[in-house]
């Protein structure tokens, strides 16, 4: 019997439905983050300073469905803005699938967990700030979101020592 390869591994970005595609995303946040970019170079500075709608602690948007009616510059996602958009993250699931690349052992279509990009310090959870408590973006660069991360693989777990009596 043969093994079917999962979705993203066969299909193009184009053809997935709404729910493949959804799922692409690894909850990282990265993404949500401001980023400033400068007029006379077109220079990218990243920032650990959140959109108003991210969940520090989940990572996820707290109002996904009406995100761009609250805040119009956040960006919606589609294969053609993922080939275009310079600001990915270089560990996006979205950005991997375009390129051909394989999706990452911490990625929750991989692991089955959505708290492994969590677990692997991948996400900008205990990393990030609200733009409510910021104040200037400039006080807060980083490189770290535009970077490919060391993800750390969590221990396994050993079981429990047998103790005599």
């Amino acid at each position: 019997m043969s093994k079917t390869e999962p979705f993203w591994k066969t299909k193009r970005l184009e053809d997935m439905s709404k729910e493949e595609w959804e799922s692409l995303c690894d909850g990282c946040g990265r993404c949500c983050l401001h980023k400033l970019r400068y007029e006379d170079t077109n220079a990218l500075a990243h920032t650990n300073v959140a959109c108003r709608l991210l969940d520090l602690e989940s990572c996820q948007c707290t109002d996904y469905v009406r995100r761009q009616r609250k805040v119009p510059d956040c960006v919606s996602l589609t294969p053609a803005a993922v080939r275009e958009i310079d600001w990915l993250p270089p560990t996006c699931g979205y950005r991997l699938v375009a390129d051909g690349k394989p999706l990452a052992w911490w990625h929750k279509l991989v692991s089955g967990d959505p708290d492994t990009v969590h677990q692997a310090g991948i996400s900008v959870r205990g990393r990030a700030v609200s733009e409510r408590r910021a104040g200037p973006l400039e006080h807060h660069i980083v490189d770290w979101p535009g970077q490919a991360a060391r993800p750390k693989r969590p221990a396994p777990e050993t079981p429990p020592k047998e103790t005599k009596s």
